[in-house]
Parts: structure tokens; C-alpha cells; sequence
């Protein structure tokens, strides 16, 4: 089987507290968009599970979140059946587009069917939760809100098409950076307002107030690409945000051709990509046709879309 395995952005994140454990509370707008990775997944003999990759960047070791992901499946659940798994990477790590906890959720959703497993919608998500924060929500995709740490999702009604001029800067940014100068002494948070931005999002449906909390901290130590954000404001995006706690920098437009005339004007290092937010009704057909052999549907959208929620929680 051949999957696909899509990327995200964050159409807004707020750190609303710092939690016992050392994790931050956040709410934050998870998004598909069409840059994608690709799994094929293949029966092997025995009990052997053999990952591999075409980003010389990524290891692919015990460390990598599919072999964490299927050891996990086997351990939980017992099997006996091996996998080889060959992923072709486009998402590139450190970015914040969380290719590896997609790729993660991806794994289980396939070995789940190759190793006729039977397990529900519910019970990957548990798992993937297990793996990280990010995981649970390629489950659902679409847009969504995320709260908690990120992994308690509310579905949400989808956006209109958008374009997304992505810039990809030639360099990660560490998570745990971020987050820990959150923490530091002086202004790391530069957004926490009273009210809420995305709260009102909510009320009105227009993305273009969202804002990002951790991207004060993180153009302090990136100055860099606050000046790709200021580009793409001026190239006229409807939004223009960092993803996450990654270095890669989204322009949002409503027009295909303002989106691509933003490209041709966009110069500096690293790449640039005009991509499209996808749809769980886009998205999940794509999936299925990939982790079902005979190319038929394998009813795991269709549970996810039955349970969509028409308004998301506003509590802060």
C-alpha cells in the first residue's frame, strides 16, 4: 500500500499557561495542506519491521517516530507480522509541518489494515496520542482546533479554498528551544491578549487577525523570518504566520494568482511552494484509496466526518 501523508500549518496558536509537567496548554487551528509525504507499507516476514528514508537529514533509527510508532502497534496489540515501510519525504523536518507525526499517525492507519488489527478510529488516535502531541489530529485532519498540549481536537467546519505560499527556510528551529525561553525572564510572550483572537475567529469565520504567540521568541533568535512575514504582508496575504514553533513561513491567499505572483516575487534561500489547504472530504478519499489494496474506501473518513462539530469550545 502507498499513502499519503499530508502536512499541517497552524492558522493561529495561543499559549495560554504552563502546565505542572514542563508542557504548555495552547490553543491552536491544525490545517491540511497538500505538501505531503509518501509511505509505502509492505508485508514482511516475522516479526521484522524495517523502516527506511529518502532524507539523509532524518535518521531513521529507533528513534524515528514510524519505527516508534510501529513498535508500538505490535507491542499493544500482540501481533505477530512484520512490515517494511519506505517513506519518500517532502515534508522536511524541524519546520513546523509535523511530517513526522504524520507520518507516525500514517503508519498505524496502514499496519492497522495490512495487519488486519480491526482497531477503531478512537483507538489509533489513543495511540498516536502516546507518540505526540501533533499525532492525534492527522487522524481527523482538515481543520481543526487543537487544545491541551494540542492532542484534544474539535473538528471544525472547513475553510474556503485557500492558497499557501510556503517559505521553507534552509534551517530547522528546536521545539524545546522555544517553548523553554517562554519561561525566560523578559518579553518571550508577546501576544496574550485578553481577548482572544481566535475566540473571535469563532464569531466571524475571517482568519486574518489569527496571530502566533511563540513568534516573538522565536524572531528573537530568527530575525530572518520576520522578514519573510513582512513580505508576504506586503505581497498582500490574507494571513502571513510561522507555523508552529518551526522556521517555515506561510502566506495565506484567497486568490491563485496573487499567490502565485508572491511567488515569483519570493527570493532568498531555501524553497519556495504554492500548495492549497485541503479538506477532510479532499484529503480522506486520498488516504483510503491508498491504504485499501483494492482502492475502495475503508470507511475510516467517513466515521471522522460523521462526528464534526458545527462550533468549537471558546473556553480559554
Amino acid at each position: 500500500m502507498r499513502i499519503k501523508s499530508f502536512a499541517k500549518i497552524n492558522l493561529g496558536l495561543e499559549v495560554v499557561r504552563r502546565r505542572p509537567d514542563g508542557y504548555h496548554d495552547i490553543r491552536t487551528l491544525f490545517q491540511w495542506i497538500s505538501l505531503h509525504d509518501s509511505l509505502t507499507i509492505e508485508a514482511a516476514p516475522g516479526l521484522s519491521v524495517a523502516v527506511s528514508g529518502d532524507d539523509p537529514e532524518v535518521a531513521w533509527d529507533e528513534t524515528n517516530l514510524v519505527v516508534r510508532a510501529a513498535r508500538l502497534l505490535r507491542e499493544r496489540t500482540g501481533t505477530g507480522r512484520g512490515a517494511s515501510i519506505r517513506v519518500e519525504k517532502r515534508i522536511p523536518a524541524g519546520r513546523g509541518l509535523a511530517g513526522g507525526s504524520g507520518d507516525a499517525a500514517m503508519t498505524l492507519l496502514g499496519l492497522n489494515r495490512l495487519w488486519d488489527l480491526g482497531l477503531g478510529p478512537g483507538e489509533l488516535g489513543r495511540l498516536g496520542r502516546e507518540l505526540g502531541a501533533d499525532v492525534p489530529f492527522f487522524f481527523t485532519g482538515g481543520l481543526c482546533l487543537g487544545e491541551g498540549i494540542g492532542d484534544v481536537l474539535t473538528p471544525l467546519p472547513e475553510l474556503e479554498r485557500r492558497f499557501v505560499v510556503l517559505a521553507l527556510p534552509d534551517f530547522p528551529v528546536p521545539t524545546p528551544l522555544i517553548y523553554r525561553s517562554l519561561d525566560e525572564p523578559g518579553p518571550a510572550l508577546t501576544s496574550q491578549p485578553k481577548d482572544s483572537r481566535m475566540s473571535r475567529f469563532f464569531e466571524t469565520g475571517e482568519i486574518g487577525s489569527l496571530e502566533n504567540d511563540l513568534e516573538g521568541t522565536i524572531f528573537r533568535f530568527y530575525p530572518q523570518l520576520q522578514e519573510i512575514k513582512r513580505f508576504f504582508q506586503v505581497r498582500g496575504a490574507e494571513l502571513s504566520l510561522v507555523t508552529g514553533s518551526g522556521s517555515a513561513v506561510y502566506g495565506v491567499f484567497r486568490d491563485r494568482s496573487a499567490a502565485g505572483e508572491c511567488l515569483a516575487a519570493a527570493a532568498g534561500p531555501g524553497r519556495r511552494l504554492l500548495l492549497e489547504t485541503v479538506t477532510r472530504e479532499q484529503g480522506w478519499p486520498d488516504i483510503e484509496a491508498g491504504v485499501s489494496p483494492s482502492g475502495k474506501a475503508a470507511g475510516f473518513g467517513p466515521a471522522i466526518r460523521g462526528f464534526e462539530s458545527s462550533r468549537p469550545s471558546t473556553r480559554r
